[in-house]
């Protein structure tokens, strides 16, 4: 998984008191809610109104997959980034890489992947990523992201 400088995204966060377990780390579930609000930054910083599309179009994301791996732990009250980037768009699909860092250290905390499926509410049918997205999503990641629809 990516070092930090492959992010060109970040969202920080400081650990909560809350967030922690027994053992004085960061208790695992709370690693998918910093992802879950770090991409939801990351589409705010790329100008994309989730809400109005769902609203607009009757479509909608949905995650199918998620993996996380554990490398160090995260204690409370350290300041982390979720580094949050878009390597892969399908037709209906894209992928979300994630990493999490220590303030100002390259080497992940934890790394993960979120993989979204766009879906139509009515048919619940797969359909394409919209394109104004993709443009949004190329304008940030430029030629690290690979678009794979048929021609």
């Amino acid at each position: 998984m990516s070092q930090r400088n492959a992010f060109r995204f970040a969202h920080p966060f400081r650990v909560r008191y809350a967030e922690i377990d027994g053992q004085g780390i960061v208790f695992n579930a709370h690693y998918l809610t910093y992802f879950d609000t770090a991409i939801t930054e990351y589409l705010r910083h790329l100008g994309y109104d989730y809400e109005a599309e769902v609203k607009r179009t009757g479509d909608d994301f949905h995650l199918v997959k998620t993996t996380l791996e554990y490398r160090a732990p995260i204690r409370f009250d350290e300041e982390i980034e979720v580094g949050v980037r878009v390597p892969r768009i399908g037709r209906s699909s894209l992928v979300f890489e994630l990493g999490i860092f220590g303030k100002g250290e390259s080497e992940p905390r934890a790394t993960g992947e979120n993989i979204w499926v766009n879906t139509n509410q009515t048919t619940h049918e797969t359909v394409p990523v919209p394109d104004r997205f993709i443009d949004l999503i190329r304008t940030l990641e430029g030629d690290a992201l690979e678009v794979g629809r048929p021609g």
